[in-house]
């Protein structure tokens, strides 16, 4: 609704889609003389659960005296973090005279970029408009590490990523998933309104989880092998006939070379690798197939594998097997909204060649995500969805990270030579910082938009101050995933030299010769251009409702067939095999724990208190969480002579880390858990190199060598990597010591 003044006009009270995690929770924000005020929880009954302690702690943030205000060039080494302050135009034209000067020397692919949906995001399609302009096709983002992926390979198996019927579905299968009162807010209250209408919760965790502790099952698996439990569930439903005989006779292609595959997999062997019990298995496999309706919601546990690809597809074929492919209580295709363009057809990826796109790091050993695998699935997606791409929560036909900071370092296949990020603490957010910090030192630009001074942001040449939700108005389109159209509006201003990152990519295209690709000259006429299916202006949007969503469609696909080129469900994959891949869904051994190395690490753990590797410096949320923790059983304790409350150092192949001790009886044994994201604000005064970057983040553990990687994808492997711990004597110097205190 429009935003409300009070008669002297200083107090606004605005409807907003909060940013700080990848939720998009609707809240109410409130500023005083375009300051904002107060976050809150929305007025509407089915939103006033939406709220999580990050998100009404969005005034300490978009206040906080560290924020960024005006643009910075950097006047020292990279990574001194020295200084000068210039206008925002001095900063855009030297920007536009550096990059350039890349492409004219090696080409536009020499220009990577790395961008999120969070913080300073505004029209994210904008991003891939402007590299496709320039005929760059490097464009990456951690959606490839969590959602993204899943919704590329899903596009693979039927053309599209199912949402979740949480209202009406009978058995909800969480796969690592923990959502929380404070983390996945909403999915956490869908959850516990599901179970009060008489839905059952399988979680496969090996900790005994938030959700594991109200489950009706629960199934420790060991970690990194939810694959094989994929395929002793497919056991159980096939040989006992469980599944959907009339949608896989008539929507499916592939049956009976799955149902070999499966037969590969007798439950002895699923029980031996998971460490499920057998009647547990079977139990939990009948509990899913028998039920009225069932979901398996979108986890980031399996985007994050040796076995990524495998596990995500094995989900999807699960949910088509059992019948609860979109059906009441089952998984929605969705689709776009026919009032609203697309950030898929706001990209332009028709303006990059195919020469250029073919150039796409990656693309060669690990194409399931790139321009090279999706660009088959393109009459398809039209067929079904009216538009040939489908960038599914912004995570198609995008480089590989791993494959774009190797060419960053060393130059191979081709020299990447400047590098933007923007809203992504880049050199926290991708496996093996180390070599991610190398090929950062090898750039000859590199430009960030941030709110804060990130670690990444210190390697720059240029830091420019973005805006944040209250400061914009935005439709939230929740990442093309579904129909719904959420309305966030402007309720504070942003610094004076700030920027949204639709005028930054406007701007820039300007100065470099193509601004006819950008003719709105500001973000509210993106939004009307965007809206102008539905006969709307974007004022007119935010008039007559907080959120609107299309009618679900049940068995859409009885209209078009999916989105794949059979129309069908390919559980044999057509895509994969012309790819030279299996067709089929596998299970690859990971590195297994050793004497050296005992235990099976898992990492990407995200906080409560913090939503990747943002929020540090905000004290509020800080004193929740002062410390980064290794989560590990009592068994290991006593095996490595550590204690509660003790700090130890984690060393994998690729690195260590230090960290406190957390011995918790929830573990599992021989696991240990790694949170993400971790650096310290604070300790840039005391001039610690990049704020302490090195000293607890996750991703100084995780290997990106090829053999390290999913196949399909090159997702790394996260979920039981062999590590090992050690006591050492303190904390790191430099810690704040209010944090200390509150140990």
């Amino acid at each position: 609704m429009t935003a409300i003044f009070n008669s002297e006009g200083k107090v606004v009270i605005g409807d907003v889609v909060c940013t700080i995690c990848d939720i998009g929770c609707q809240l109410k924000a409130e500023s005083v003389d375009g300051v904002v005020t107060k976050v809150r929880p929305h007025d509407h009954p089915m939103l006033r659960k939406n709220v999580c302690y990050k998100g009404t702690a969005a005034p300490h943030i978009h206040n906080h005296a560290d924020r960024l205000r005006v643009p910075l060039k950097r006047v020292g080494e990279r990574g001194e973090d020295r200084w000068e302050e210039i206008s925002y135009e001095q900063a855009m034209d030297e920007i536009a005279e550096r990059l350039q000067a890349v492409v004219d020397q090696y080409g536009p692919e020499a220009f990577a970029a790395s961008t999120s949906g969070w913080n300073t995001q505004t029209t994210h399609g904008c991003d891939r408009r402007f590299m496709n302009a320039l005929g760059s096709p490097n464009w990456i983002s951690g959606v490839s590490l969590c959602a993204g992926n899943t919704a590329a390979v899903n596009k693979l198996t039927y053309g599209w990523f199912p949402m979740p019927d949480f209202g009406n579905t009978k058995c909800i299968v969480l796969f690592g998933h923990n959502p929380r009162k404070h983390s996945w807010t909403p999915i956490y209250n869908s959850i516990n309104g599901a179970r009060a209408n008489g839905a059952k919760v399988i979680v496969i965790d090996p900790r005994v989880s938030d959700q594991a502790e109200t489950a009706d099952l629960h199934l420790r698996i060991t970690s990194g092998t939810d694959a094989v439990l994929c395929f002793g569930w497919l056991n159980v439903i096939i040989t006992e006939e469980l599944y959907d005989k009339d949608f896989v006779e008539n929507w499916t292609v592939g049956f009976e070379e799955l149902k070999e595959r499966v037969s590969e997999f007798p439950l002895d062997r699923v029980e031996e690798i998971t460490g499920i019990p057998r009647d547990l298995i079977v139990e939990s496999a009948r509990m899913y197939a028998t039920a009225e309706s069932a979901v398996i919601p979108w986890t980031p546990i399996t985007d994050m594998q040796l076995n990524s690809t495998s596990a995500i597809r094995l989900h999807s074929i699960l949910r088509a097997l059992t019948g609860n492919l979109d059906v009441i209580g089952g998984e929605m295709l969705g689709g776009f909204n026919p009032d609203y363009i697309p950030e898929s057809k706001l990209q332009l990826h028709e303006l990059l060649s195919d020469e250029q796109k073919g150039k796409q790091l990656g693309s060669d050993l690990h194409p399931a995500y790139t321009y090279r695998a999706q660009e088959m699935l393109k009459e398809a997606t039209k067929r079904a969805h009216g538009y040939e791409y489908a960038d599914i929560v912004m995570g198609c036909y995008m480089a590989n990270p791993s494959a774009v900071f190797r060419a960053m370092e060393s130059g191979d296949p081709y020299p990447v030579k400047a590098f933007f990020t923007l809203g992504n603490n880049t050199l926290l957010s991708y496996p093996n910082q180390h070599r991610i910090h190398r090929a950062l030192m090898n750039q000859d630009l590199i430009v960030a938009h941030e709110i804060f001074m990130t670690p990444t942001a210190m390697l720059a040449d240029y830091v420019l101050p973005g805006d944040v939700f209250t400061e914009r108005n935005h439709v939230a389109d929740s990442w093309s995933w579904s129909t719904r159209l959420t309305l966030s509006q402007k309720v504070a201003n942003p610094p004076a030299e700030g920027s949204s990152t639709y005028q930054f990519w406007y701007d820039l295209a300007h100065r470099m010769g193509f601004g006819e690709y950008f003719p709105w000259d500001t973000l509210e006429e993106v939004l009307d251009h965007r809206l102008s299916p539905s006969g709307m202006s974007f004022e007119e949007f935010e008039k007559v409702a907080h959120m609107r969503a299309q009618e679900p469609e049940y068995r859409s696909y009885e209209k078009a067939g999916f989105g794949t080129p059979s129309g069908k469900v390919e559980l044999y994959s057509s895509v994969l095999e012309e790819l030279g891949f299996d067709p089929l869904p596998y299970y690859r051994e990971a590195p297994q724990p050793s004497a050296d190395y005992p235990y099976r690490v898992f990492t990407g753990v995200r906080e409560d208190s913090f939503f990747q590797t943002g929020q540090r410096q905000i004290k509020v949320l800080r004193k929740r969480t002062p410390v980064p923790r290794f989560f590990i059983h009592p068994e290991d304790a006593e095996r490595d002579g550590l204690s509660d409350g003790d700090w130890a150092v984690l060393e994998t192949q690729t690195g260590q880390v230090q960290a406190m001790v957390s011995v918790q009886d929830s573990m599992k044994s021989g696991h240990l858990r790694v949170p993400h994201g971790w650096w310290y604000p604070e300790m840039r005064e005391e001039g610690s190199e990049l704020s302490g970057a090195f000293i607890s983040s996750d991703a100084v553990l995780c290997p990106d060598e090829p053999e390290d990687l999913d196949y399909e994808q090159g997702i790394p492997h996260f979920k039981g990597f062999p590590g090992r711990l050690r006591r050492i004597d303190g904390p790191p110097v430099g810690i704040d010591p209010e944090m200390l205190d509150l140990l």
